[in-house]
């Protein structure tokens, strides 16, 4: 009987679950979603679902993708306001 609650079947059709994966490299949410939804595709849902994984995998890249330009951008502006707070 599948244990759908700690290895659904959609997650174990390969050696490494992607729960794991997703842990040992330490990829936070987004990325760690991105991870998931490409290991289900077409395991969960069939072929029927194959195309939406692979959205929803995206929207978590986009997203991950988006923080990561803020998270360059808001250094510059720190420093500009620190020289402001000098000046």
């Amino acid at each position: 009987m599948a244990d759908n609650i700690n290895h659904p079947p959609h997650y174990t059709a390969t050696a490494v679950e992607p729960i794991n994966a997703i842990e040992a490299w330490e990829l936070g949410f987004c990325l760690g979603n991105t991870v998931k939804y490409i290991a289900r595709c077409g395991r969960k849902g069939g072929e029927a679902k194959r195309l939406e994984d692979l959205e929803k995998a995206q929207w978590y890249l986009q997203r991950e993708i988006e923080r990561l330009k803020q998270l360059q951008e808001r250094p510059s502006q720190n420093v500009t306001d620190a020289f402001r707070l000098i000046l």
